[in-house]
C-alpha cells in the first residue's frame, strides 16, 4: 500500500484528529504529506476560579466528530478513501467518565490548570518521582489532576475502587468514543507522572503514591499501530502533540530537535533509545515508539505562556484586535525600551519549575509605548527558548547547531529573526507549518504501511523559510542580563493565603 492506492480505484489519504487546547481539528494529507482539506472547530474555555481551566470533554469529542465530518466533505471524500486515522492531543489534561454510559463525572482539567498546587505540596520532594517518571512534582502532570478528581467528586472514588470509571488523557477519551478500546501511547502516559520511563508501563510505586486505582487505567501502548477502527478507518496512532510535532519535523535522529510555538512553547530533542535524566530543570520524556521497535525518547523544556500572551494582549487588554497586529506595532519601535514582560501567568515553568510566580512586567518609565510592551510580548517567547536551550545543551553534552520551528507563531518574521539573534543559530520553519497533525498522519500511515519507513518521510521535509543571527553578543548579552532579572522578581509571589 506504500504507493497510497486503496482498493485499486481512489488514492487514499491520511486523516489526522489534532485534539488542542483550544479547538480541535482534522487534516487529510497525501502521499507527499500536502495538505488535502482542514476543518477546525473552537470549545469553550471554562475558568471557574483563578487558577483553574477546564474543558467540557463532550464538547469536544461532539466537535471532532464534526471536524472530521467537515474535512472529508470539503475534499468530496468519503471514510473510504481514508487509509488510516492519526490522533494527537494537549497532553496532561484529565478526564474521568462512566464505563457504562461514557459520560463524563466531571469538566476536564487542562493541563495549564493549577489546582492542585497544595496537593503536589503534600507528595514531597520535587524530585522525588523524577528517576521513574523524568517528571519533577508540579501542578502540570495528569496523576496529580486524577487524583484531585478521586478525592473531589462526590462518590467517585467508590466508584473507582468498583471498576465503573475510566481515565484518560484526550487521546484515551478520543480513542475509547472512536473505537470502544481503552488504550494510551507511550507519550501521552509518559507525562502521567504514573509510568515508568524504562519498562514503559504504568508503575505499582508512583500509581500508589499518587493514590490512584490501577483498574482505572488504560492500556499503554505504542504510537504507531492499530487501536481499533472507527466507520471502518483504522485509527493507528497517537502521539501527545510535541512529540507529534517531533515526528512530524522528522527529528529521528539523537540531537535533533524542534520548538513548537502555539498556546505554550515546547522544545523537544531526541536522546536516542535511552532516556537522559535532566540536571537542569528539564522533563525526560518519550519522544515516539513505532510499533515493536524500541522507544525512542527526548528531552523536553515546556514554557507555559508564549501564543497565550498575544492572545491575552488582544482580548484582556485590547492593545491589539488580532494576533498578526502585533508584529506591526512592534516594528513601530526600534528595541524595547528596556521593558522586559515576564508571563508566569501559572507559575514558571522549565526550566524554574516554580508555581509561585506571577507574571511581571519590569523596567517600565515614562518612555514605554504600546509598541515597546508588543515588542517585550513577542521577545518573552525567545528569551523563555533560550533558557530551556541552555538547559538543553547542559545536559545533553551537544550543543543545538539549528532549530526547526513550527506552530502559529513562526507566521511572525520578527520574532523568528529575534529568536535566531537570542539563540545564535539559523531558525527553520518547513513547508509545511502543521507538524504536529502531520507527526501524527506520519505515524498512522506508517502502521497501515501507507509509507515505507522513515527515510520516505525525511525526504518529504522541506525548509520554506531560515533566519540567521544578526545580533551582536554584546547586545545578546545584555538583554539576556535583563531578563533573567526580571524573571527573579517574578518568584515568590503566591502566599500561603492566597487562592
Amino acid at each position: 500500500m506504500s504507493n497510497g492506492s486503496h482498493k485499486g480505484v481512489h488514492v487514499a489519504y491520511i486523516a489526522a484528529i489534532d485534539q488542542g487546547t483550544t479547538s480541535s481539528r482534522c487534516i487529510v494529507f497525501d502521499q507527499s504529506g500536502g495538505i488535502v482539506s482542514v476543518a477546525q472547530r473552537e470549545h469553550r474555555q471554562i475558568f471557574p476560579k483563578p487558577g483553574w481551566v477546564e474543558h467540557d470533554a463532550t464538547e469536544i469529542w461532539t466537535n471532532v466528530q464534526a471536524v472530521v465530518r467537515d474535512a472529508l466533505a470539503h475534499a468530496s471524500l468519503s471514510f473510504s478513501d481514508i487509509a488510516a486515522f492519526g490522533i494527537t492531543n494537549q497532553r496532561e489534561t484529565t478526564v474521568v467518565w462512566d464505563k457504562a454510559t461514557g459520560e463524563p463525572v466531571h469538566s476536564a482539567i487542562v493541563w495549564q490548570d493549577t489546582r492542585t498546587d497544595a496537593l503536589i505540596r503534600t507528595l514531597g520532594d520535587q524530585d522525588r518521582f523524577r528517576e521513574r517518571s523524568g517528571l519533577p512534582l508540579a501542578t502540570y502532570f495528569s496523576g496529580p489532576k486524577l487524583r484531585w478528581l478521586l478525592d473531589n467528586v462526590d462518590g467517585l472514588r467508590a466508584r473507582a475502587d468498583r471498576g465503573e470509571v475510566l481515565f484518560g488523557t484526550m487521546d484515551t477519551w478520543l480513542i475509547w468514543n472512536l473505537t470502544g478500546r481503552h488504550v494510551t501511547d507511550v507519550t501521552n502516559a509518559s507525562r502521567t507522572m504514573l509510568m515508568n520511563l524504562e519498562t514503559l508501563d504504568w508503575d505499582s510505586e508512583l500509581v500508589d503514591a499518587m493514590g490512584v486505582p490501577r483498574e482505572m487505567l488504560p492500556e499503554i501502548r505504542s504510537s504507531s499501530e492499530v487501536y481499533g477502527t472507527y466507520e471502518g478507518v483504522p485509527v493507528a496512532s497517537a502521539l501527545g502533540d510535541q512529540q507529534a510535532a517531533l515526528f512530524g519535523q522528522t527529528c529521528f535522529e539523537p540531537g535533533e530537535g524542534k520548538c513548537t510555538y502555539g498556546t505554550g512553547a515546547f522544545l523537544l530533542i531526541n536522546t536516542g533509545d535511552q532516556p537522559v535524566h535532566s540536571q537542569n530543570g528539564l522533563l525526560t520524556t518519550v519522544g515516539y515508539k513505532i510499533g515493536e521497535q524500541p522507544a525512542a525518547y527526548a528531552l523536553e523544556g515546556a514554557v507555559a505562556v508564549t501564543g497565550a500572551l498575544v492572545q491575552w494582549f488582544r482580548d484582556k487588554v485590547g492593545l491589539i484586535s488580532s494576533a498578526a497586529e502585533i508584529e506591526t506595532l512592534a516594528r513601530t519601535v526600534d528595541d524595547n525600551g528596556g521593558a522586559y514582560f515576564v508571563p508566569a501567568f501559572s507559575g514558571l515553568f522549565a526550566p524554574h519549575w516554580r508555581s509561585d510566580a506571577r507574571g511581571v512586567i519590569a523596567g517600565l518609565t515614562g518612555y514605554i509605548s504600546r509598541g515597546h510592551l508588543a515588542r517585550a510580548v513577542l521577545e518573552a517567547s525567545a528569551w523563555q527558548t533560550r533558557e530551556v536551550v541552555d538547559a538543553m545543551n547542559a545536559d545533553s553534552g551537544v550543543d543545538l547547531t539549528t532549530l526547526r520551528v513550527d506552530g502559529g507563531m513562526t507566521a511572525n518574521n520578527l520574532l523568528m529573526q529575534f529568536l535566531s539573534d537570542v539563540l545564535d543559530v539559523p531558525v527553520v520553519r518547513p513547508i509545511v507549518a502543521e507538524t504536529t497533525c502531520l507527526g501524527a498522519a506520519y505515524a498512522a500511515g506508517l502502521a497501515v504501511g501507507y509509507w515505507s519507513g522513515t527515510d520516505e518521510l525525511k525526504a518529504n521535509w522541506h525548509k520554506a523559510a531560515e533566519w540567521e543571527p544578526s545580533m551582536e553578543p554584546a547586545v545578546r548579552d545584555k538583554g539576556y542580563r535583563k531578563w533573567k532579572k526580571a524573571v527573579e522578581r517574578t518568584v515568590g509571589w503566591m502566599d500561603e493565603d492566597d487562592d
